[in-house]
């Protein structure tokens, strides 16, 4: 079989993996536009509402946004809180130092390279730290869960990313992610081969088994040229 795609997950795979405290980034996030004695109210209403919404995406693969949270929380954010945001996220969006390698050897080879993630993010931030990262121009076409009905593990978020770089036959597409239900079992109900970048705070799914597994990006390739 000829690989034609290779689409890849965001978090976790393009960028490395590591562990997050989300309740200490919303603090970091909340202080400078709150009175102290609101910081911890408002940072457990708008976890409340982002442990809601990511729910929802677990149970019924449907979709989210920024907005949606804020929304939920009761949080009426101004510029500079959304822009206190991305800053605070910014250190851990960093693009894999092995990840413009890959994405050239891919090209080399004719294969298209595409983006499927979940996310409550627009799509313009996405493409900042692309840009910002030297991927903007190896990606054919990417897909942000926000800007659609449905998150991974849903079948139509696969098709909506091969679609987005112009494949048709999911047999001819390699998704590549580091989450065993939304990324390999999501990618196989689709049709797609799947390999899989493991880490151990990711629980694994029994019904799971990706076509090949690798520890780092710069293992990929070989994999595709096996293929």
């Amino acid at each position: 079989m000829t690989v034609s795609a290779v689409i890849f997950d965001w978090g976790g795979t393009l960028t490395p993996w590591h562990t997050i405290d989300h309740d200490e980034l919303w603090r970091v996030i909340c202080a400078p536009h709150y009175d102290h004695d609101q910081v911890t109210d408002t940072v457990a209403m708008l976890r409340s509402a982002e442990n809601h919404l990511w729910g929802i995406a677990a149970r019924e693969q449907r979709s989210a946004t920024l907005d949606e949270l804020f929304t939920r929380a009761g949080v009426n954010p101004s510029e500079e809180f959304v822009a206190g945001y991305f800053r605070a996220w910014e250190q851990h969006t960093l693009t894999d130092p092995e990840a413009v390698e890959v994405l050239l050897e891919l090209r080399h080879r004719g294969i298209k390279i595409g983006v499927l993630s979940n996310t409550m993010w627009p799509r313009a931030h996405h493409e900042r730290i692309f840009t910002r990262d030297g991927l903007i121009d190896l990606i054919d076409g990417a897909v942000y869960s926000s800007e659609i009905p449905w998150t991974k593990p849903h079948p139509e978020a696969f098709r909506a990313a091969m679609a987005a770089v112009g494949v048709t036959r999911p047999q001819d597409c390699v998704y590549v992610g580091d989450r065993p239900f939304d990324d390999v079992y999501g990618a196989h109900q689709a049709g797609l081969r799947t390999v899989l970048v493991p880490n151990s705070d990711v629980p694994a799914f029994a019904g799971a088994e990706p076509d090949a597994t690798i520890r780092r990006l710069s293992e990929l390739v070989a994999v595709i040229d096996r293929w």
